[in-house]
């Protein structure tokens, strides 16, 4: 029987956004696309890794690339830090022991010094990153969707959750000497737990300028012409090359031009979140084209078979409250908000976490969080009127505080 540590490695590449690390360039083109560049440090033996950037040129505009090939890399030193970099895709270049390699350009994309606490279906002790990867796409008996790879304690942690999760309380937390990683080798219908949609993404920033972000920053994986908004959506949902987070519809076709663009790119991606497209300028020229619509990957909450437990059910019982009672109640009542909008709250504290549950009168969308930890400690809301945050009590990534005397846990929520 051939052992499987004989097996020979195969090549692979991890992908960072927007970060950078220092290495040694021996080579280096102009106005490459993304996948040419990777492919060339694929095909180079002394390619270790591949830094692609690009830049706008607002006269145009067009993104103007750069590609350089480095035969020396920091990246695979875990006591390197990477630079931010905008409009930055650093490609390093991975030998792992797996039959599951996709043919894609990376199988990895990689956040340094990140990750999702307390959600790991298994931990294992690999000797090396490469190894701790290998193991998350030889996994069979659950749908390997992200890692973690501690690489002081050696400690691997596969998980069917990634920062896209529904229905369960998600934590992307910092954390010296760990990286984070998601596995970019799933086929679309694997990348949510449940029905994976495409929707206008809610961040708090206006539509408009999201898709002019997208529209000038993202790097265009692919595009085509469709006849419909409808159509665009397709090409996105079964793109088999990368796995397509989100699409631009520029609008109907006009002529010969391309009107749908495929990002593997969303906002979950970038370092900066939702507050990317906050900080953006205007270009310094509008040529009055289209902006069209962008819209990202959600995934909405898993179905749970009858008689299985659910990740977003307590042992615990709340009391419930008709929405006919909310329904009575005016934008004038202490419980409801200028829209009209009201809300039943329910608390219940348990040994390790609070549970608070929202009950409203009309559907709600946005972002429920604690007070001044609306990154670490947050639930989204997709058109319910009945939802659930729950908050840890181990350190303060909720804004909690235990008093062990009486039991009583201080909390300050905002909705």
């Amino acid at each position: 029987v051939k052992a499987p540590f004989l097996f020979p490695g195969r090549i692979a590449f991890e992908k960072l956004t927007d970060f950078d690390y220092r290495g040694n360039t021996y080579y280096t083109v102009k106005n490459l696309s993304l996948y040419e560049c990777q492919g060339w440090c694929r095909e180079e033996p002394d390619c270790q890794a591949a830094a692609f950037s690009f830049v706008l040129n607002p006269l145009v505009p067009v993104q103007e690339t750069l590609c350089q090939l480095q035969n020396e890399t920091s990246s695979n030193n875990p006591s390197a830090t990477p630079q931010r970099s905008v409009n930055m895709y650093y490609m390093t270049k991975l030998q792992l022991r797996s039959e599951n390699i996709c043919l894609r350009p990376w199988a990895f994309e990689r956040v340094p010094n990140k990750m999702i606490r307390g959600l790991d279906n298994a931990l294992i002790y690999t000797s090396t990153k490469e190894a701790c990867l290998a193991a998350c796409l030889n996994e069979h008996r659950f749908t390997c969707r992200s890692v973690e790879y501690n690489y002081v304690t050696l400690q691997c942690q596969l998980s069917d959750t990634d920062r896209r999760s529904a229905g369960q309380f998600v934590q992307f937390v910092d954390a010296q000497g760990v990286d984070y990683f998601e596995n970019l080798c799933l086929k679309g219908n694997q990348a949510c737990k449940g029905n994976r949609i495409f929707q206008t993404p809610r961040v708090g920033v206006s539509d408009d300028k999201v898709a002019q972000y997208a529209d000038l920053h993202y790097y265009t994986d692919k595009e085509l012409q469709v006849t419909s908004e409808a159509a665009c959506r397709l090409a996105c949902e079964i793109e088999n090359e990368f796995l397509c987070r989100s699409f631009l519809y520029k609008g109907a076709p006009q002529g010969a031009q391309y009107n749908c663009r495929l990002f593997h790119l969303d906002h979950k991606t970038l370092p900066d979140g939702p507050s990317t497209y906050l900080n953006a300028e205007r270009p310094l020229i509008d040529n009055g084209e289209r902006i069209g619509t962008y819209f990202e990957n959600s995934c909405e909450k898993a179905t749970v078979a009858s008689g299985a437990p659910s990740d977003n059910t307590l042992p615990v019982v709340f009391e419930t409250t008709e929405v006919s009672t909310l329904n009575n109640l005016t934008r004038d009542n202490v419980n409801c908000d200028k829209t009209g909008t009201c809300y039943d709250v329910s608390v219940n504290c348990k040994d390790t976490k609070i549970a608070v549950q929202v009950r409203t009168n009309k559907p709600f969308n946005g972002r429920i969080y604690a007070l001044g930890r609306s990154e670490t400690c947050n639930v989204d809301v997709l058109n319910s009127d009945l939802f659930r945050l729950d908050l840890t009590m181990t350190g303060q990534d909720c804004n909690t505080q235990s008093v062990v005397s009486n039991e009583v846990f201080l909390i300050k929520t905002v909705w």
